[in-house]
C-alpha cells in the first residue's frame, strides 16, 4: 500500500518514498486517453415544487420526477426560442465561440403546471453545453445563469443543488441545501390545466398589510427549520400563506378545498405548487388516502395524482453508453470516462 494512505495527520513523519508507487504513477500518465471533445451529453433534471406556501420565491425542493436533456454537437437544426436564449448567454458568459448543435428533451415533468419544467430545458442545455466545452463554469455559475433566464431563483437551486434550498437573492446570491429524508412523501395533485407563470404574477397585489407579512416571515422560517433539522412534525400548521395563494385561487378554484382535504386525510400541509397549478401536499404517513381525498376535493376527472419523494442529487450528467464490447473491455471502459 502507498505510504500517502496511511497518513493520518499533517505532522505524521512520511517513510522514504517506494519505488513502486513512482512507477505506477508513470504508468497512469503514460496511460492512452481519448482527448477528442465530446459530441454528446445527456443531463438529467429533476422537477422542483416551490414556495411552499409562504417562501415567496425562496424556498423549493427538488423532487424525483425527471427530464433528460441531450445536446449533440455539431448537429444542425431550429433550436426552440427557450433553448436558443440559453445558449446565447452561456456562450457570452464564458467567451466561448458558439457551435451548432441539437437538443432534444424527454421525460415525465409535465408543462406549465409549477413544478419546473422550463427550468429543466433551460438547465438541461447550459449543463450540457458546460460539459461540452470543458467545464469552465461550476455550479454555482450555471445556477446563476439559469435563475436570470427564470426570472426567480426557487426552482432553479433545487434543480441544480438538489434537495431543500433557501435562496438569498442579491448580486451574488446565496444558497442554502438541505437534504431531505425519504420519510416525507410529496403528493401531486395535478390538474389538466396549463398555467402560465406570467400570468399567475399579473394578479398579485403590490402591498399586503404588516400582520400578512410578519405571518408569512414566520411560516417560512418555521419551514426552513423543521427541513433543515428534520423535525418534519413541525412542518404542521406552517404552509399559510398570504403573498400569492389567496390571490392565484382566482384562477385555480379548488385550491383551498385541496388544501382542506389534503389536511384532513393527515398530511403535515398542502400548498400551490409553485405558480400552479399543481396543489403539494406534504406527508410522513397514508400518502395514498391523502392523493384520494385531494382528488375528490378538486372534483375533475381531468386531474390525476403522483405520489414521490425528494431528490437530493439535483441535476446530473449521465453517463456515456457505450457499445456491448466496450463494457466488456476494462480498457475501453476506461478510455470512455467510466469507472471500472
Amino acid at each position: 500500500m502507498p505510504y500517502f494512505a496511511n497518513r493520518r495527520c499533517a505532522t505524521d513523519r512520511l517513510p522514504p518514498r517506494p519505488r513502486v508507487a513512482t512507477l505506477r504513477i508513470l504508468e497512469r500518465r503514460r496511460a492512452p486517453r481519448d482527448c477528442r471533445p465530446m459530441q454528446k451529453v445527456t443531463v438529467r433534471v429533476p422537477a422542483s415544487t416551490s414556495n411552499l406556501g409562504p417562501g415567496f420565491d425562496c424556498l423549493g425542493v427538488a423532487l424525483r420526477i425527471h427530464n433528460d436533456v441531450t445536446v449533440t454537437r455539431g448537429a444542425k437544426s431550429r433550436l426552440q426560442a427557450i433553448v436558443g436564449e440559453a445558449a446565447d448567454l452561456f456562450f457570452h458568459q464564458t467567451h466561448r465561440a458558439p457551435f451548432s448543435f441539437f437538443a432534444s428533451i424527454t421525460g415525465n415533468v409535465p408543462c406549465a403546471r409549477g413544478l419546473g419544467s422550463s427550468v429543466t430545458l433551460r438547465l438541461g442545455v447550459l449543463r450540457a453545453l458546460n460539459a461540452l466545452i470543458g467545464n469552465p463554469l461550476d455550479r454555482l455559475s450555471i445556477f446563476q445563469l439559469c435563475a436570470r433566464l427564470e426570472g426567480h431563483p426557487d426552482n432553479a437551486a433545487p434543480a441544480v443543488f438538489g434537495g431543500f434550498t433557501v435562496v438569498q437573492a442579491g448580486v451574488r446570491p446565496i444558497i442554502q441545501r438541505f437534504d431531505v429524508s425519504a420519510l416525507l412523501s410529496f403528493v401531486l395533485l395535478i390538474p389538466d390545466v396549463e398555467l402560465k407563470t406570467s400570468a399567475a404574477r399579473r394578479i398579485l397585489p403590490s402591498r399586503i398589510t404588516h400582520a400578512a407579512a410578519v405571518e408569512n416571515c414566520a411560516n417560512a422560517c418555521a419551514i426552513t427549520a423543521a427541513i433543515a433539522s428534520g423535525n418534519y412534525r413541525n412542518l404542521r400548521g406552517a404552509f399559510v400563506d398570504h403573498l400569492h395563494q389567496p390571490y392565484r385561487k382566482r384562477l385555480i378554484p379548488f385550491l383551498p378545498h385541496a388544501i382542506a382535504a389534503a389536511e384532513k386525510a393527515g398530511a403535515l400541509g398542502a400548498f400551490l405548487s409553485g405558480s400552479g397549478s399543481t396543489i403539494c401536499a406534504i406527508t410522513l404517513h397514508s400518502p395514498k388516502k391523502i392523493a384520494a381525498a385531494m382528488l375528490r376535493a378538486a372534483g375533475s376527472t381531468s386531474a390525476h395524482t403522483l405520489i414521490t419523494r425528494a431528490d437530493n442529487q439535483g441535476a446530473r450528467i449521465l453517463p456515456l453508453r457505450t457499445p456491448q464490447s466496450a463494457t466488456r473491455n476494462p480498457q475501453l471502459r476506461w478510455a470512455a470516462g467510466l469507472k471500472i
